[in-house]
Order: C-alpha cells, then structure tokens, then sequence
C-alpha cells in the first residue's frame, strides 16, 4: 500500500497513512452517540426504578404484586441495555485497534514520524482505554439498578407476607 523502503518519509506520505487511519474513525462518532443514548436510556431507567420503589412502599398487595412485576421487566432492560453497551464499546474498542494496527503496520520503519506515531497512537490507546473505563461504568450503574430492584422485591414479598 505504502513504499517506505526508502527509510525517509515525505510529510505527503505521513498524511495519507493518518487519512486511511482516520477514515474507521467517522464510524466512532456514530458509537459514541449510541453509547450516549444508552447513557440516558439507563438514566431513565434508574428514575423509574426509584419511582416504582417509592410507589412500591405506599402500595396495597395487589399494587405491590403489580409493582413487582415492573420492577422484574426493568431489570430485564437493565440486562438488555448492559448488552448493548458491552457489544458497542467492544466495536469501537475493536475499530480502535484496527486504526492503530493500521497505523503502527504503515509506520513501523519510520524513524522519522516516531513522534507523530508516539501522540497519534497514545491517543489512540487512551481512547481505548476511556472506552474501557466507560464500559465499566455502565455495566456498574446497571448492576446497582438491578441491586435496587431486587432490594424493592424483597421488601415487597416481605410486606405480602406480614
């Protein structure tokens, strides 16, 4: 693709390798606005496990019955959100790798772009690893939904109880 045979490397060439590195790059805007959305989705979420948890306390049997039940189809989508999440950052994770597997192949034997290749690729890492961190996150947050939910469950067999 490349010919850097020549040991020295044109600016021209250095920035055709960042074009074609960069180019996977538009498809993480794309992830990142879904990560967004599943962000605020599990916001949501999380304000109506509270509001069931609340009604959950006040509620007669027959409500506290129904109320359960909403609370089990909430963790359901907990678990289907934490899905969504762990597949879209494994994607960019992935697409991320790809850029800089695209870019250390291309720049391997360039002395000449080691610094260009040292911030471009650390760049490259962090945003993995921020990706990493995120996903961690929210798989956190969904746990702590779920958590919650099973607590206001208890509580309400407990209430059916006696």
């Amino acid at each position: 693709m490349f010919d850097f045979t020549l040991g020295a490397h044109s600016p021209d060439d250095i920035a055709h390798v960042i074009q074609v590195s960069l180019a996977p790059a538009f498809i993480l805007a794309g992830l990142a606005q879904m990560l967004n959305v599943f962000s605020a989705r599990l916001a949501r979420i999380a304000d109506k496990v509270n509001a069931t948890a609340r009604d959950l306390n006040r509620a007669n049997p027959a409500e506290a019955h129904h109320l359960s039940h909403e609370l089990s189809y909430l963790r359901r989508r907990s678990y289907v959100l934490d899905a969504a999440v762990v597949c879209v950052c494994l994607g960019a994770g992935l697409i991320l790798s790809s850029i800089l597997t695209l870019f250390v192949g291309a720049l391997r034997d360039a002395a000449a772009a080691t610094v260009l290749f040292a911030c471009f690729g650390a760049g490259l890492l962090f945003t993995i690893c921020g990706l990493g961190a995120f996903l961690t996150e929210i798989l956190m947050a969904g746990r702590g939904i779920r958590v919650e939910v099973d607590r206001q469950q208890d509580q309400a067999l407990a209430a059916e109880r006696g």
